[in-house]
């Protein structure tokens, strides 16, 4: 709660202005009960006749009370509305800012689906409980205490009489808010799981069918649906209890000053018009107080939702350069690792005393079993995570010596899993260097073999990508993010298998317009085909994240070997 009034402190002055508007229509509103009393009075029975002069003068002014507090109303509501939108859009620019900012841990720790209910989902329910509830609970706060003054005017005994009820609802009101809290708290994280798992299924559907695992998929779903749906069901139910059973409270209240004001009317203490007026501002009383309760539930969605919100912002971002870091200018490509351990978990290593050297353009494989540590070193080297023991240098400068930005431009890199944007072909390609021009960008798309395909599309290179590349073939958009790499002016070159979506044909072509783009270059390739990196300058053959051996592929090919056993069994 603390956090979202400091976060909504940035609309002070536009909240000031909802504030005063609340108050003054709220007050206006309060007028219309007296002025009803004095309508009453003026036909009550006993006088002899009806003052209908009186009755219309009041009458009157009821109706002017009331449309200039509708008018206001009106305002508010809009300028409520134009709050919440621009906080939502703010508070969605922090969110989306803050995630560039943060470490790959971050988005390995976390499910994707479930940051985009953050960024959606969570802010739009933020976004409509500060439009509406604040409203109510403002308009509610004004309406209670001056409806309080004013029945405090006609007669003190009957607000006693009232107040009888009050502390079992708001006792009753508390106790339910304590209880409902974390059953928001669950409902939104159960969202986030499941939009976590639908966006598992669309990203994963040919697999999916492919194996036809269409049943254990919606086992899985059936199961995390229904756990939403009890998550909402009973944050849903125990919120919506308060409202019934409070306004059951008030009208037992109401009750008790109906009666209690028929013996003072009878005892000449108060005119009709008095306990008219009476009743109409204890129903003003109660009033917001039922709002209160039935919004209770929407409130608590809105911290919880809040909640999950603000923790991506308040993350910790990637750490920053240390003081008098310096810039990688002029980069040879000298890149070395000595004595290196890391583990994602302190109870798992993955790099064990891991030392090696790769010279200016030399080309570097590394190959091993699946979860040897062979993207760990690629993540390592682009200090996506920092290890826990030793030093690994650029050109003599140790990683956390220098800028990540110069570092991280120091590379290029080409990874398994390709990633294109909605945007022209020419655009995605020149995202690999700034500024570069049409004929920069045809000749990286011709030296990684894409420009013929290229030509053949509707519109050229300025063809626009539809999102996520999806009317282009794996094999296509990776040669898209081959040509962009190749295009960049980076010393060094990571690969992770990169020609592992395109064809036995397109990868020779590829292959031998690497050759040539590589030179000069310090290219580190990680590869499951052995037969792509037998003219590297070294291998290094990785066991469980320790170095087995290394060599040329002949060398190892006579040591017989580790490497040996590996390349032998991908041709028996």
């Amino acid at each position: 709660m603390k956090r979202l009034l400091r976060y909504m402190a940035n609309f002070k002055y536009h909240l000031l202005l909802a504030l005063v508007l609340a108050i003054s229509s709220n007050l206006l509103a309060l007028v219309g009960p007296s002025l009803s009393g004095k309508a009453v009075d003026a036909i009550a029975p006993g006088k002899g006749k009806v003052d209908f002069d009186t009755v219309w003068y009041y009458a009157g002014l009821m109706i002017a009370f009331y449309v200039v507090s509708a008018l206001l109303s009106y305002a508010l509501s809009i300028l409520m509305l134009r709050i919440a939108q621009r906080m939502a859009a703010r508070m969605r620019q922090q969110v989306f800012d803050r995630l560039l900012e943060l470490p790959v841990s971050y988005f390995d720790r976390n499910q994707a689906g479930d940051i985009i209910s953050r960024v959606s989902y969570d802010i739009d329910v933020i976004s409509t409980s500060v439009s509406n509830d604040f409203v109510q609970v403002v308009a509610g706060f004004v309406t209670v205490i001056g409806s309080l003054v004013m029945m405090l005017i006609i007669s003190p005994p009957l607000v006693v009489v009232m107040f009888l009820m009050i502390p079992l609802s708001v006792y009753y009101t508390r106790f339910m808010a304590k209880k409902t809290k974390p059953m928001f708290r669950k409902r939104s994280a159960k969202a986030g799981e499941l939009n976590g798992m639908v966006e598992e299924l669309i990203t994963g559907q040919k697999t999916i069918q492919a194996y036809a695992k269409e049943q254990v998929m919606t086992d899985r779903f059936d199961k995390q649906n229904e756990e939403a749906v009890t998550a909402y069901y009973n944050a849903e139910y125990y919120g919506s209890m308060i409202g019934p059973t409070v306004n059951f409270i008030n009208n037992c209240s109401l009750t008790a000053v109906t009666v209690a004001g028929s013996v003072l009317y009878l005892l000449k203490k108060l005119s009709l018009g008095d306990i008219s007026s009476f009743v109409l501002y204890s129903r003003k009383f109660s009033g917001p107080i039922n709002e209160l309760a039935n919004v209770i539930s929407e409130i608590q969605s809105a911290l919880s939702a809040a909640e999950r919100v603000f923790r991506v912002i308040e993350e910790p971002a990637e750490a920053e350069d240390i003081y008098g870091a310096i810039e990688l200018t002029g980069v040879k490509g000298n890149v070395t690792m000595k004595n290196v351990d890391f583990s994602y978990v302190p109870e798992k290593q993955i790099i064990k005393n891991w030392s090696m050297e790769a010279k200016p353009g030399e080309l570097v494989a590394i190959v091993g079993p699946t979860g040897a540590g062979k993207t760990t070193v690629i993540n390592l080297l682009m200090r996506f995570y920092d290890p826990q023991r030793g030093e690994i240098r650029v050109d003599g400068h140790e990683n956390r010596e220098v800028t990540m930005k110069s570092l991280r431009s120091s590379y290029a890199m080409v990874l398994q899993d390709t990633w294109v944007f909605e945007g022209t072909v020419h655009e995605n390609i020149a995202y690999g260097r700034e500024g570069a021009t049409r004929e920069e960008v045809i000749a990286a798309a011709k030296a990684a073999g894409v420009h013929e395909f290229v030509k053949r599309l509707p519109e050229g290179y300025d063809t626009v990508i539809t999102e996520d590349g999806v009317n282009l073939s794996k094999g296509q958009k990776q040669l898209l993010t081959i040509a962009r790499a190749m295009l960049s002016e980076a010393k060094m070159l990571i690969l992770d298998e990169a020609t592992s979506n395109v064809d036995t044909r397109t990868e020779l072509r590829i292959r031998a317009a690497m050759l040539k783009l590589m030179e000069g270059k310090t290219c580190f390739v990680i590869a499951h085909r052995l037969s792509t990196i037998q003219n590297a300058d070294r291998i290094i053959v990785v066991n469980n994240g320790e170095i087995e051996e290394s060599g040329t592929h002949s060398e190892l090919m006579r040591k017989q070997g580790f490497y040996y056993k590996l390349y032998a069994s991908q041709f028996r």
